[in-house]
């Protein structure tokens, strides 16, 4: 046993014996607040309305002229296993016209499925919490932020969508619905967003996936643990049948607990460990696609976790560019300086999924030099969008 595995056990044996310590630690995840509660539902949104029949094209031309100053930022694909690094489908030529030839439809081939991973900011935690000191206050206001969501989801056709600090789950399900989308939403048992005035709920994590390309198997959500006692994060799990195969796919998503340090490092990685059983309670042998803000650069101890296990789990990112995670999933300016790094993740089963393409990330000059978020972005993580092919 290692010096660090050594120090983890004394941590754990000491978390496990002291229940002053163990709540000291769930203090730290989010947990038992002294702060009052303010109970709302999810209950802002009721102003908007489209028919039932609205097309793509027309709800992303209406999400496009809510902001004609302010058009989103547009990004390229990018194949795998290329030997050109600049091998994009269309969307490169056509960056500035808002909707590209290579996103103009949905994939229909059963055997491929396009992924959308995205941490969409909080609405209650991004205008009264989170301090981007760069960004615009209008930039912050929910009927300024909410069709600029909408368009970056529905850009890219995804055929499953994975959603982390979900605030406004009932505008989502309401419009996703328009174009063919149904899903579900658990929030998580305290979320800091019921402690600020004005909230709309809690956040949480959600999961949409197309109604005519697969059915809905099986649905489970949990609260994660650390050594046995729950935290404040929580996941989701889907099994979906692909409606043409009959073929099955496992897919998941989380959000684990933010901070830097070794021991919230160390926790973690604890609730990496149980979120992978999870996965093993409910996925069988099917192939799994694990996604989310995972909070952790690609040093942490759960990254190495997540990739050695029987699962045999890979990054998508990282298998698309030789093995490297992209400079950054989020890039903001908050008091304590400018913050960069890479903590959002697509991990899939290898055996039995491919990697065919991922939407690259903007450069630092198509950002701009406040970052995100900001007019032309409404969160301060970058959405991921991975291409499989099933393989088995």
């Amino acid at each position: 046993m290692n010096v660090i595995d050594v120090e983890i056990k004394e941590i754990e044996n000491k978390v496990l014996k002291n229940v002053k310590m163990q709540k000291k630690i769930l203090e730290r995840m989010g947990s038992f607040s002294s702060s009052p509660k303010i109970i709302n539902d999810d209950v802002l949104d009721h102003d908007v309305s489209f028919p039932d029949n609205i097309s793509r094209q027309e709800l992303l031309q209406f999400c496009q002229k809510q902001y004609d100053l302010y058009p989103m930022v547009k990004r390229p694909f990018r194949r795998a296993k290329s030997n050109d690094d600049m091998l994009t489908y269309s969307l490169k030529a056509r960056k500035l016209s808002g909707v590209s030839e290579g996103c103009s439809d949905y994939i229909s081939n059963p055997l491929s499925l396009r992924i959308f991973q995205w941490n969409v900011l909080s609405q209650s935690l991004g205008q009264f919490n989170d301090n981007f000191v760069k960004c615009p206050d209008e930039a912050l206001e929910w009927h300024n932020r909410r069709f600029h969501m909408i368009e970056e989801i529905i850009e890219y056709c995804p055929d499953i969508i994975c959603l982390q600090e979900v605030d406004h789950f009932n505008f989502l399900r309401y419009v996703l619905n328009t174009q063919g989308y149904t899903g579900m939403f658990f929030p998580k048992p305290d979320s800091p967003c019921i402690y600020i005035d004005g909230n709309n709920g809690p956040d949480g994590c959600a999961i949409f996936y197309r109604k005519d390309k697969y059915e809905l198997v099986k649905k489970e959500s949990r609260i994660l643990e650390i050594w046995r006692v729950q935290s404040n994060q929580v996941a989701m799990l889907m099994i979906l049948k692909v409606l043409e195969t009959g073929k099955e796919i496992c897919v998941v998503t989380t959000h684990l607990k933010a901070r830097k340090g070794a021991l919230l490092a160390t926790l973690r990685n604890e609730q990496g460990r149980d979120l992978l059983n999870f996965l093993s309670t409910h996925c069988g042998d099917r192939p799994v696609i694990l996604c989310g803000d995972f909070n952790a650069e690609p040093t942490e101890p759960i990254y190495s976790t997540l990739l050695n296990n029987k699962f045999n789990l890979s990054s998508a990112y990282a298998d698309c560019k030789s093995s490297e995670e992209p400079p950054y999933t989020t890039w903001k300016i908050r008091e304590e300086g400018e913050v960069c790094h890479t903590i959002d993740y697509v991990f899939y089963t290898k055996d039995k999924l491919e990697v065919d393409a991922v939407l690259e990330f903007p450069t630092g000059d198509e950002i701009g030099p406040d970052r995100v978020p900001s007019n032309n972005y409404p969160s301060d993580h970058f959405s991921l969008v991975c291409d499989f092919k099933l393989s088995y």
